[in-house]
């Protein structure tokens, strides 16, 4: 079909279109590069199908570091969430594979990188939803009964991380969220430990501007329209998913996981959601270990398009310590 001669419906400029025919153009990270075994890096990865019925299909992207000292180890585990404004990319674009490869490769972990469904096709809840499966396919290898040898042979299921970048850390943070509702009610609760939640320039957001929010009207204009394009039958920008400290959110007491890492950057229009988070988290009473990290001078997701920059390195390592630390005792 003809992009140039079908009249636009709706548009978030540079991102996506959606004409008025009901079809759907995206703009960026729509490449696909195939998993491979890398001897750079030591890392192997393949792709896999999750869950596959009626309309719904979740596969993901599986990395298994080769180079172990000891290949009798248990891993920690990585569940990792990619961003795209919940309507772009996926774990098989160049961006997110070649990161994923880099971090597991740095931290010695395994890593599953989950394909969720994505909006306007399949609006949120959707992505909440695919990832919750994934989870709970994840889950089912804990006793080495699942139907994936590479994580019922090489993983440690008491040191499972998530993460995400901008929408993705958005996921991890509401997956944590159901983990914790989950315990509470104790026939629910997941069978793994969940160690760690890292979240990335995370895509948090309010009706209301806060910090230097304001300072740049056209991109706040631009984050002001997202969340009501992927979620249009919850827009509110202060609904719970996207503002974790809005009035009536749930408590972040209950938060699911013992650690958490916040990183945010200095140019980044989420930069202060970040800092609010952080700041809510930590007086909420949650019984865990938070921390945060700003990034000066630099904006949204900036290591993706540059690994090898000395900021982006630093990062990572940050990021595999964190994946390699042990629970906290309880405060």
């Amino acid at each position: 079909m003809d992009s140039s001669k079908a009249e636009i419906a709706q548009e978030l400029p540079g991102m996506i279109r959606i004409y008025k025919d009901g079809h759907v153009e995206r703009l960026v990270e729509t490449d696909f590069v195939p998993a491979s075994n890398d001897t750079i890096t030591g890392v192997t990865s393949k792709d896999i199908t999750i869950l596959s019925k009626s309309n719904i299909s979740i596969s993901a992207r599986l990395y298994l570091p080769t180079k172990v000292a000891n290949p009798n180890q248990k891993l920690p585990l990585l569940v990792y969430f990619h961003g795209g404004a919940f309507c772009l990319s996926s774990p098989f674009t160049s961006k997110y594979y070649n990161y994923v490869n880099t971090l597991v490769s740095e931290a010695n972990v395994v890593a599953i990188s989950v394909n969720y469904r994505k909006a306007p096709e399949h609006p949120i809840p959707a992505a909440y939803e695919d990832s919750w499966a994934a989870l709970q396919w994840v889950e089912s290898h804990c006793n080495n009964g699942g139907p994936e040898a590479w994580l019922n042979e090489h993983v440690d299921f008491e040191r499972v991380c998530l993460a995400g970048e901008s929408s993705g850390a958005n996921v991890a943070y509401n997956l944590a969220m159901k983990v914790g509702e989950t315990q509470a009610q104790a026939q629910f609760g997941l069978k793994m430990g969940l160690l760690g939640v890292a979240l990335v320039h995370p895509f948090f957001w309010g009706s209301n501007p806060i910090g230097s929010e304001a300072q740049n009207p056209s991109r706040k204009a631009l984050v002001d329209r997202l969340w009501p394009f992927v979620c249009p039958a919850q827009p509110d920008n202060d609904d719970p998913w996207v503002n974790p400290v809005a009035e009536g959110a749930p408590s972040l007491a209950q938060l699911g996981c013992r650690r958490v890492f916040v990183c945010v950057a200095e140019k980044d229009i989420f930069r202060d959601r970040g800092w609010l988070f952080y700041e809510a988290l930590s007086r909420s009473g949650w019984m865990g270990v938070v921390e945060i990290e700003e990034i000066e001078g630099e904006d949204h997701g900036f290591h993706l398009s540059d690994l090898k920059c000395e900021k982006a390195r630093d990062l990572i390592k940050h990021l595999a310590d964190f994946f390699n630390r042990d629970m906290p005792p309880l405060i």
